[in-house]
């Protein structure tokens, strides 16, 4: 763990993410990577110099017409002394039942999106955190010249004017295998997703891809994420 937070430290640090007496909205779905980010950034908050707080929101689908069970992170939340908001919505029926969406993944995040942002408001929070990391940067870089002809990734720390709201993602300088390890060694929760187009989306194809050409160009992942660094590329610097 203490690896991890070093690198979620290196990030906030670098990109200037975390100031003092923030209020931070922690985008909690359940999964290793938002679990993970979770528990490091309740772990940071103890010896960070700069004061900050933590809330942590979970926007439920509601898969199948039914509510999911976040007292995994209930409880881990109320240990820490850290509110917790969970938003039941009709997602899953508008998506999948309603529009009967064939690529619902792209319609599904920007509606998450729009939720979790009225949610940071309404818990008085100026920043959302989110849980992408170095892999998530690698993929979404290459998605993104491949499928639009566009050098872009998301940005370490960007700013939504519309909301007055700063999206960070401390996140962007582990692997996850780093995450993996430390789920598994620390013995973190985590809430399996039940969306039925887990699996099976543009993303995890660009994953295998990148898999596949790692084999004949090895650390492809770390020399992509370099890449946007050194070309400062969507708010990534050197």
């Amino acid at each position: 763990m203490q690896q991890l937070l070093s690198l979620v430290r290196a990030a906030a640090d670098k990109y200037n993410m975390i100031d003092e007496d923030d209020r931070i909205a922690v985008c909690v779905s359940g999964g290793k990577d938002s679990m993970c980010m979770l528990m490091s950034l309740i772990a940071l908050k103890r010896f960070y110099p700069k004061k900050f707080e933590l809330c942590a929101v979970t926007v439920d689908p509601v898969f199948f017409g039914e509510e999911s069970d976040f007292s995994k992170i209930e409880k881990i939340c109320s240990q820490n002394g850290v509110e917790y908001k969970i938003k039941r919505t009709d997602l899953y029926k508008v998506i999948f039942e309603d529009r009967k969406e064939e690529n619902p993944c792209s319609l599904c995040a920007r509606m998450r999106r729009g939720l979790l942002h009225d949610t940071a408001k309404e818990l008085d929070c100026g920043k959302i955190a989110l849980g992408h990391h170095s892999d998530d940067a690698a993929e979404t870089f290459l998605m993104n010249l491949f499928s639009g002809g566009r050098a872009e990734c998301f940005s370490p720390v960007s700013y939504l004017s519309r909301k007055d709201l700063y999206m960070i993602r401390p996140m962007i300088f582990c692997s996850e295998k780093d995450i993996e390890r430390v789920v598994k060694k620390e013995n973190i929760p985590v809430v399996k997703s039940r969306c039925p187009a887990d699996g099976s989306t543009h993303r995890e194809e660009t994953k295998e891809l990148i898999r596949e050409l790692e084999k004949k160009y090895p650390g492809l992942k770390n020399k992509l994420t370099g890449a946007l660094e050194r070309g400062s590329i969507s708010g990534w610097h050197i």
